[in-house]
């Protein structure tokens, strides 16, 4: 009913940077936040940063000033540019969706596949 496809994990250098994409597709009604969430091995998965409908934003302290969230919403897509990457950022990074099927009143929590980041020299 509803897919959520992330893009554009993979490696990268200490201070460098990577663009994440998630896009959102299906019998959507209205998406109210997309974010995400990244969990390393060994880890519990943890909020990176959100953005709600209006564009209010929320982010981990640890990437504060690094990372930068942002949301198309006519194209049900949230970005997260990552710059100034370390080590510790290496994780799967999971993009969240709180929306509402056309058919239903209530929202729900939807989870994306995951995407790798690797951050080493």
């Amino acid at each position: 009913q509803v897919q959520l496809v992330e893009s554009g994990g993979g490696l990268a250098q200490p201070g460098g940077s990577l663009r994440l994409s998630c896009a959102a597709s299906g019998s959507i009604g209205s998406i109210s936040r997309m974010g995400w969430y990244r969990q390393a091995p060994g880890k519990q998965r943890e909020l990176v940063a959100r953005i709600t409908s209006d564009g209010s934003t929320d982010y981990a302290d640890s990437v504060k000033g690094r990372f930068t969230i942002s949301r198309d919403n006519a194209k049900n897509t949230v970005y997260m540019q990552m710059n100034s990457l370390k080590p510790e950022d290496t994780a799967v990074y999971y993009c969240n969706a709180r929306l509402r099927l056309v058919w239903l009143a209530a929202y729900a929590e939807y989870w994306g596949q995951g995407t790798q980041v690797n951050v080493s020299s």
